[in-house]
C-alpha cells in the first residue's frame, strides 16, 4: 500500500518555529510531526509514503533519509512549483501512486494529529465497497467548520455544508482518506481543493463513505491548537498505559520527558508538559501546559506555562512565560523578565518584559 501526505507550504501559522525548520519536522510530544503519521502508516503495512511539498524538499529529505533506514519505508517527494491546493498534489503525485496492484492509497494532511485507527478504516473501506472513505470527527462547535451530512447507519456521505449557521450536524472533516485509484480519474492537474471539489461529486454518485474516527483529533498548525493536542495525546498515552510517561514526586499529570534530558530539585513539572533531548531544567522551577525542545535550558526558579519553548532557547531565573508565548530557535530571555503572549522571532536576547501579546522581531 501507498500514502501520499500533504505537506504543503510555509507553515506560517506555526512561526516562529517554521523559520528554523519545515512545519512538519517541527516537534510534536518530542517527536517531528509528520513522523507520527509515518510510523502509524508503517504500522498496518503501508510500504511507500510520498510526501506533496513546495517547500524546502532537500531539508526534509536529508532529515527522513535516517527514518527511512530505521522504518524500513521508502520515502519520496513529490515536489510542486506552485501551490496546488488539497486536491492537485493527488494528480502530480499520479504515477507514484497509481500500481499494477490497484490497492486504494491513504491520504493524510500533514498537520493532524489523533490515534490513526488506519487498520479500521481500511476494513470500513472494504465493507461499503464505494469509491472513497473519508475520517470524520465529532466538533463541539461546526459552525466553525464544513460539515460533513451522513447517513448514520452507512456512512454515506450525502452533503457537505460549509460554516453552516443553522445545526446540520456536528461531523467535520479530520484530514485523514482511503482513496480508489479512480479518485484521479477526477483531478485535473492545477489548483483544486480536495474538499470543496472532489468529495462533492463522488458523495453525488453515492460513492462517498464516513467513518467517525474513534479517540481524540487535533489541527495542531497552529500554536493554541498544538498545545491542547499535546494534552489530547498525552491523554491517549496515559489510556494505553504507557510507559513513556514520566512519574516522579515531582511530576502532575502527564509528563513527557526525554531520556537525556536533566531536571534539578525541587522543580514541580506538569500537567501536559514535554520536555526535548538534552534540556536542562535548573531547581525550583515550575513547568506546566508547555513544550520545551531540544536543548533548551530553563533557570532556577523559572516558570513557564502555556507556551512553546523553540529549539537552544534559554528562560533566565526568576523569568515567567504564560500565555502562548512562542520562543522561536536560540532565544535568550533574560534573568526576572516576564513574557506575556510574546512571539519571539530566532537568535533574540529578550532583556525587558514583554507585557502584552506582541511580536518582537
Amino acid at each position: 500500500m501507498k500514502a501520499l501526505i500533504l505537506v504543503g507550504g510555509f507553515g506560517t501559522r506555526l512561526r516562529p518555529l517554521t523559520l528554523s525548520f519545515p512545519k512538519p519536522l517541527v516537534e510534536f510530544a518530542n517527536k517531528p510531526m509528520i513522523l507520527h503519521q509515518i510510523e502509524a502508516l508503517k504500522a498496518i503495512g503501508v510500504t511507500e509514503v510520498v510526501l506533496a511539498i513546495n517547500y524546502q524538499p532537500e531539508v526534509m529529505l536529508n532529515f527522513l533519509k535516517d527514518f527511512e533506514k530505521k522504518l524500513d519505508i521508502k520515502i519520496t517527494c513529490s515536489q510542486e512549483t506552485e501551490p496546488l491546493g488539497t486536491a492537485g498534489p493527488l494528480a502530480l503525485a499520479r504515477d507514484k501512486l497509481i500500481d499494477e496492484s490497484g490497492e486504494p492509497f491513504f491520504v493524510l494532511n500533514s498537520d493532524v494529529i489523533s490515534e490513526y485507527p488506519l487498520k479500521e478504516m481500511i476494513e470500513f473501506h472494504k465493507n461499503h465497497g464505494g469509491e472513497a472513505s473519508i475520517m470524520v470527527t465529532k466538533v463541539d462547535e461546526p459552525s466553525k467548520y464544513g460539515v460533513v451530512v451522513m447517513e448514520e447507519s452507512t456512512g454515506r456521505v450525502e452533503r457537505f455544508v460549509e460554516k453552516p449557521k443553522i445545526f446540520v450536524g456536528n461531523k467535520i472533516n479530520a484530514g485523514i482518506y482511503l482513496l480508489n485509484p479512480s479518485v484521479l480519474d477526477r483531478i485535473e492537474l492545477r489548483p483544486t481543493s480536495i474538499e470543496k471539489e472532489v468529495f462533492p461529486k463522488i458523495a453525488a454518485d453515492n460513492s462517498l463513505y464516513a467513518m467517525v474516527l474513534p479517540g481524540f483529533w487535533m489541527d495542531i498548525g497552529q500554536p493554541k491548537d498544538y498545545i491542547t493536542g499535546l494534552r489530547l495525546y498525552l491523554d491517549s498515552l496515559r489510556k494505553k498505559s504507557s510507559t513513556k510517561l514520566a512519574t516522579g514526586s515531582n511530576v502532575v499529570g502527564n509528563v513527557l520527558v526525554d531520556e537525556t534530558a536533566k531536571i534539578g530539585e525541587g522543580c514541580l513539572i506538569g500537567p501536559d508538559v514535554a520536555i526535548g533531548p538534552g534540556c536542562v531544567v535548573e531547581s525550583g522551577v515550575r513547568l506546566s501546559r508547555c513544550t520545551v525542545m531540544r536543548g533548551v535550558r530553563i533557570k532556577k526558579h523559572a516558570c513557564v506555562s502555556s507556551s512553546i519553548i523553540g529549539w537552544h532557547s534559554t528562560v533566565g531565573q526568576w523569568a515567567r512565560v504564560e500565555n502562548m508565548t512562542i520562543l522561536g530557535e536560540d532565544v535568550h530571555l533574560c534573568d526576572e523578565v516576564y513574557s506575556n503572549g510574546g512571539v519571539v522571532l530566532p537568535h533574540k536576547e529578550i532583556k525587558s518584559s514583554i507585557i502584552k501579546p506582541e511580536i518582537v522581531m
